[in-house]
């Protein structure tokens, strides 16, 4: 039996692990489809013979602040998104002012101690959101039985949950300790770490 199947990719959850665990290598993001099609293969073969995947789809969802993320969002939408199966969706992030809190005197700092200057964090708007909708709706329209989510993010168990409760597959591919509230909800799981020399841009 052929399972039609997508690819889900939280982009900031993977990269920045990527970043901080593969030292001075970058992604090959044209190769990473094919890895983790096959590692999910491997996964799902082990429990059920004669089971093939077809990953039709490889949705990638991004944030970048419009100001000062100009190349990556143009390097998404006009190389990545080029790359055979890549659909790529791009937010907008941006800077808002946050100030800290204190939970010892309950003071809220807005201005840096040290120059003055307004403390700002980078608020990711819809990422998330965007990537639980079209997992859900692309399963009420019969579009994949299983699903591969690249993420380690907690909040995607319960629709992870709702999706198994209809039947879908999810296994999830995250980095070794993290995500295990996640993995633990999904179908199966394989660490990124053990296939990431495979994915290394040569």
């Amino acid at each position: 039996m052929r399972y039609r199947t997508k690819l889900f990719i939280d982009f900031w959850n993977f990269q920045l692990n990527w970043n901080s665990r593969v030292e001075e290598a970058k992604c090959d993001w044209r190769k990473l489809p094919i890895v983790f099609k096959e590692e999910s293969q491997r996964v799902i073969s082990s429990v059920l013979s004669g089971e093939d995947l077809t990953v039709d789809e490889t949705r990638l969802y991004a944030s970048a602040n419009l100001e000062t993320d100009k190349k990556l969002k143009h390097w998404l939408e006009s190389v990545v998104n080029m790359f055979p199966t890549y659909k790529v969706c791009v937010k907008e992030r941006s800077r808002q002012k946050k100030p800290v809190h204190c939970t010892k005197c309950g003071y809220d700092i807005i201005e840096c101690p040290n120059c003055g200057g307004e403390l700002k964090r980078a608020t990711e708007k819809g990422v998330d959101a965007q990537i639980v909708t079209d997992m859900l709706s692309l399963a009420w329209e019969d579009a994949y039985q299983v699903a591969i989510l690249v993420s380690s993010d907690g909040d995607f168990v319960p629709a992870v949950e709702r999706l198994s409760e209809k039947g879908i597959k999810i296994i999830n591919a995250a980095w070794h300790g993290m995500g295990y509230n996640l993995r633990h909800a999904c179908w199966a799981s394989f660490d990124i770490h053990d296939v990431s020399n495979k994915l290394i841009r040569l």
